[in-house]
């Protein structure tokens, strides 16, 4: 609330919008404290529309957890055609929705056995009373000492029925015949696994009634956990025979308020606006709670940010693109190429300074353009050092996306174009030699004049990205 009131200085809200259990728990004290009026939205509808945003609206939004794997998180693109989809919110309970079109959703079932379940069994079983030390416990666990699979019944693989050896026929079952102490940790690995087998299986059964592929997963039993995001994906994998994909959003904690904000947003404005992810991070990739281990994961993001930026215009797909929804505008993606990685994140350091000043030339006239590029270096640094720990921290690392972020942070610190003053220069000397170069092109055949054309445009391209080795 401290934090809320304190950014709302001088501002025109009057209004402000919130959805959840909270809306009602916390309406009185939001309006007393902040002394606004609380509007307080549905949660269904809002949770579908945040989740609508975000696919719609952030790159590499969606992704797919593979244990072990290098990388372990695979992304996907966005992609304009969205629907149909389940989207599977795990909270307290289960709740399994399918989604049509931007207003078209129904709840065609769910369970009571969810992350309450979790929570409430695994506190009654190892008296751990929170949720990230249960799930902590969990990861170093062993469940087959707790639980009953098939090779402890028949000694080995069913053949008969298709049945592995390794496959859990009873969920503690041993705990029943064996007569020991089992460890916390096996106890709540097992817990973990009966539950996420169960929804598994579960939401296996609606994607293939309703012939549904795309399935979302999100709510407070995910948030990212990677543990968890393994034991979902797992038993999708199994219940569907890998028909069905198990995927995981980034920001899958902010749903709902994302909802929340663009009813109030199309309130406000019922222009249809363009969005751009300002890179800040994500809820969906956070770690267990950082007090609990604060270096549990080296490789995963542990982040809980969201920052958006409202273009003012809306943004459309380049109509000459053969298939906008296949075209990719990166050929290296850093998270999977280490070597590329190192190189880039180097050179965006190396060249840091150099922009710094820049941008202070870019502006004369302003007194507090040194601080400003002071704060702009600092940010942006520890943006690179932040991707050199966790190269997921954002979705895919590309070159672009270095760029964009670099460019996200000049303008947060009131720096549009630190390059201003070199483009006019440069812009002027160029003026000079356009029609002998207009002429010039005038003089070829057709296809030699296409082939000029691109290599121009490249050869431009890559001059003005300052890359000092191909200008030498």
């Amino acid at each position: 609330m401290d934090f809320i009131k304190d950014h709302l200085v001088n501002t025109e809200t009057k209004v402000i919008k919130a959805t959840g259990g909270g809306a009602y728990k916390f309406k009185d004290l939001i309006e007393k404290k902040l002394g606004l009026k609380v509007d307080k939205e549905d949660e269904m509808p809002c949770l579908i529309k945040g989740c609508n945003f975000v696919l719609k609206n952030i790159p590499h939004e969606a992704f797919v957890y593979v244990k072990h794997a290098d990388p372990e998180f695979r992304f996907q693109t966005t992609h304009p055609n969205i629907f149909p989809y389940l989207l599977v919110n795990i909270g307290s309970g289960v709740s399994i929705v399918k989604v049509e079109t931007e207003d078209k959703f129904e709840r065609i079932g769910g369970s009571s056995i969810g992350g309450g379940t979790f929570w409430g069994l695994g506190a009654l079983l190892t008296k751990t009373k929170k949720f990230d030390e249960l799930l902590q416990l969990a990861a170093k666990g062993q469940h087959t000492n707790v639980d009953m699979l098939v090779k402890d019944i028949y000694g080995g693989a069913y053949q008969i029925l298709g049945l592995t050896g390794n496959l859990i026929a009873s969920s503690f079952g041993k705990s029943a015949t064996v007569d020991k102490e089992f460890s916390k940790e096996d106890m709540a690995k097992s817990l973990l696994h009966m539950i996420s087998n169960d929804i598994g299986q579960l939401t296996c059964l609606y994607a293939k009634q309703y012939n549904l592929s795309q399935v979302y997963f999100g709510g407070f039993f995910i948030r990212g956990h990677p543990v968890t995001m393994h034991t979902i994906t797992y038993s999708i994998n199994f219940f569907s025979k890998g028909e069905v994909q198990a995927l995981f959003l980034r920001h899958e904690g902010y749903l709902g308020a994302i909802g929340a904000f663009l009813k109030g947003a199309e309130e406000d404005n019922p222009n249809l606006y363009s969005w751009g992810e300002n890179y800040a991070g994500s809820s969906g990739l956070m770690s267990t709670s950082p007090d609990v281990f604060p270096m549990q994961r080296s490789r995963s993001g542990t982040f809980d940010m969201l920052e958006m930026d409202r273009l003012e215009r809306q943004l459309v797909n380049l109509p000459l693109l053969f298939d906008p929804s296949s075209y990719v505008p990166d050929t290296v993606d850093l998270t999977e190429d280490a070597m590329a990685r190192e190189y880039w994140l180097t050179c965006f350091e190396d060249a840091l300074e150099g922009v710094a000043k820049r941008a202070i030339a870019s502006q004369p006239d302003a007194k507090d353009a040194a601080d400003r590029a002071e704060k702009f270096q600092q940010k942006y640094w520890n943006k690179l050092q932040t991707l050199r720990h966790q190269p997921f921290a954002y979705g895919s690392l590309t070159v672009r996306s270095l760029l964009d972020t670099r460019e996200h942070c000049l303008n947060e610190f009131n720096f549009p174009d630190p390059y201003s003053k070199v483009k006019q220069k440069e812009n002027d000397i160029a003026l000079k030699y356009y029609q002998k170069a207009i002429r010039s092109l005038d003089t070829l055949g057709w296809e030699e004049k296409q082939f000029a054309l691109v290599k121009g445009l490249l050869a431009g391209n890559v001059f003005d990205w300052g890359a000092k080795a191909v200008s030498e």
